[in-house]
């Protein structure tokens, strides 16, 4: 009995695996999207906790499943949330805004240790994010200048997306369960 007790449960790295985590931060994406406040300006925009979640996941877990639970997430909060018309503006924008921030943080040999190249990924996937969200909304208003209300909103929300990850990921980087490699 003492043996059992002493073994270390050691993380598997399956596809099955890989497929819980990824659904787990689909969900929670998804709940953290929930929590939002309507802009009163913009077409629509939503000020939400969903960003925080989905730089938490690429930071704390790489691009690719950064990716799949960004825009399964929110993809799914806008087609039960009844923004559904948004659905394929969020799925394109929030993988993309994933994969940039995932493939940054665990550049050069990291994987989301590094405070100075999590926060870099974030950054450069702004833009990348707001452009997508632009281009979106000008093909469903047919107006290029609609969008533009839009902007402060989506920067707003991804600022506060930042500043609520960073700490999050600093902390959660100093559990047992990210010190070690897996």
């Amino acid at each position: 009995m003492q043996h059992i007790q002493n073994q270390v449960y050691t993380k598997p790295r399956t596809k099955t695996f890989d497929l819980v985590i990824t659904a787990i931060l689909a969900a929670l994406i998804f709940t953290a999207t929930m929590i939002n406040i309507k802009l009163p300006f913009g077409q629509g925009g939503l000020i939400h906790l969903g960003t925080s979640v989905l730089f938490i996941a690429a930071i704390l877990f790489g691009p690719k499943k950064g990716a799949l639970a960004g825009a399964i997430g929110m993809g799914l909060f806008d087609i039960l949330g009844g923004w559904a018309i948004w659905a394929p503006t969020t799925i394109i924008s929030r993988a993309i805004q994933g994969l940039i921030v995932g493939k940054i943080a665990w550049s050069k040999g990291h994987r989301g240790d590094n405070i100075g190249l999590n926060i870099l990924g974030a950054v450069v996937s702004m833009p990348v994010m707001i452009a997508v969200y632009y281009i979106g909304q000008a093909i469903m208003s047919k107006s290029w200048i609609a969008p533009l209300a839009s902007i402060p909103g989506d920067i707003i929300q991804n600022v506060v997306g930042l500043l609520i990850a960073i700490p999050v990921c600093i902390a959660l980087k100093k559990t047992s369960y990210f010190r070690k490699k897996f």
